[in-house]
């Protein structure tokens, strides 16, 4: 019979989470302080241990690194009532063997209690984590995310921090791939260069060089010898965003770079050792493009190592409105406003909007109301361009019926078009900066659409 210890403060929870897993056959113990569960997981020795991530004596990040000295084969289930990405991340790292967030749903709890169970090990602990911000603290590189999908990415951002292995990091345009990129390095490498290239901005003839540097006199304008970003980022991070927009040609140079795990510069012959972390990102299907012929698959596998996949806004509701509470005080902060908060009628609006550009559109949205604002919170007359205007743009493209039934892609053209109408002094770039999407994107967008635009 596995027996189980729960350390949790709070007696109504281990008077139900005992009952739940007594009832399953586990033999179940409970303490109620961070010192009693450690006394009782030396004398007990349990298989598992439910813990608290905030216990009133000792933090439970403390407990588990105690539980981890102890043991350093023990398998723990941290919980907590606190949806914050660096808890999360702080306890992967530390060796949790899975992070719960409360209310527990028992369908979970009882799936992870299983997988403990009946699992041969843990995930050994790293160093380099962010510490936990203090409430209302407004820190670069934090991700708002309370739901499944994002609570499982900060989990993997904690495991894949304990090592250097390759990551895909895949969503739509706005969804903050960088982000997660960044967040990466800081848990990893925090004191090493991170270099970000984006791949379409760059022309295909110099992004060789911009990658991998060349020797003087390679080509025609090479009067010096230039050290290249996998040079550069040393024992760091280099972000290649945009992979999508990768020339074949150049795809296959890069394989051979993670092949090898070395590269030459252009017109050189000195191998160079790569020591970098490779994150990659794109918001393209690359299974498409991989059937088109557009990208390698040899690739595609030797960058997939591990995946994270973000999902857009409009399948994480209930995110906006931590979202909007944590951008308005972070651009409050930057831009030194004062405002106080955001009308319930905004919000419930932000809630039925897809938001095409993701996190990125909700961002500069705020921004722009934030910046001409007059009044201490944001009402509708500060977003004159939002929903029911937008609606008024899909509507008519529709022709009837109701805008929520409207398929995406209507959508994002409905999106596109109004951008353009609202910004006839724009040029493609400028527009770019606005739908938050890349040049390369934005013109086979044009395409697909069939929209006419030559500026």
């Amino acid at each position: 019979m596995s027996k189980i210890l729960i350390i949790d403060d709070d007696p109504s929870v281990c008077r139900h989470l005992e009952g739940h897993l007594s009832r399953q056959g586990y033999s179940v113990f409970t303490a109620l302080t961070g010192t009693d569960g450690l006394s009782r997981f030396v004398t007990l020795a349990p298989d598992l241990v439910v813990l608290d991530a905030h216990l009133p004596d000792i933090s439970g990040f403390t407990i588990l690194e105690d539980l981890q000295e102890e043991d350093d084969n023990v398998r723990v289930i941290m919980t907590t009532d606190r949806h914050d990405m660096e808890s999360a991340i702080m306890a992967m790292k530390g060796g949790a063997f899975d992070y719960l967030c409360k209310p527990i749903s028992l369908p979970e709890f009882d799936l992870a209690v299983q997988k403990a169970i009946s699992s041969q090990g843990v995930t050994p602990q790293g160093d380099g984590f962010v510490p936990a911000a203090s409430p209302g603290q407004v820190k670069a590189g934090t991700i708002i995310g309370a739901g499944s999908a994002m609570q499982d990415i900060f989990k993997t951002i904690g495991m894949v921090s304990q090592n250097r292995t390759t990551v895909l990091v895949q969503g739509e345009s706005g969804t903050g791939k960088e982000l997660i990129a960044r967040v990466i390095h800081h848990n990893t490498s925090p004191h090493e260069p991170y270099i970000a290239v984006n791949c379409s901005a760059v022309v295909e003839n110099l992004l060789e060089s911009e990658l991998f540097g060349h020797e003087k006199g390679s080509f025609t304008g090479a009067v010096n010898k230039k050290l290249g970003k996998f040079e550069l980022a040393r024992g760091g991070t280099i972000f290649l965003d945009e992979i999508s927009e990768m020339s074949v040609n150049l795809q296959a140079k890069l394989l051979r770079v993670l092949q090898e795990m070395e590269f030459e510069r252009v017109g050189g012959h000195e191998r160079i050792q790569v020591k970098a972390r490779i994150i990659a990102a794109t918001n393209q299907d690359l299974d498409k493009m991989i059937q088109e012929g557009r990208f390698r698959e040899d690739l595609f596998y030797r960058l997939n190592i591990v995946s994270v996949f973000i999902p857009p806004l409009r399948e994480r509701r209930g995110d906006i409105a931590p979202l909007v509470e944590y951008l308005m005080a972070k651009i409050n902060r930057d831009l030194h406003k004062k405002l106080n908060g955001i009308a319930a009628e905004v919000l419930a609006m932000f809630m039925q909007y897809d938001w095409p550009g993701n996190v990125r559109e909700l961002e500069n949205l705020l921004v722009r109301a934030i910046v001409l604002a007059k009044g201490h919170v944001l009402g509708k007359e500060d977003f004159p361009d939002l929903l029911p205007g937008q609606n008024e743009e899909i509507k008519e493209i529709k022709g009837e019926g109701e805008a929520s039934s409207l398929t995406l892609d209507r959508m994002e053209e409905a999106h596109i078009r109004k951008v353009l109408d609202d910004n006839p002094e724009k040029n493609k770039g400028e527009i770019c900066e606005i739908l938050g999407i890349s040049r390369p994107t934005l013109e086979r967008k044009l395409e697909k659409y069939g929209i006419s635009f030559a500026r």
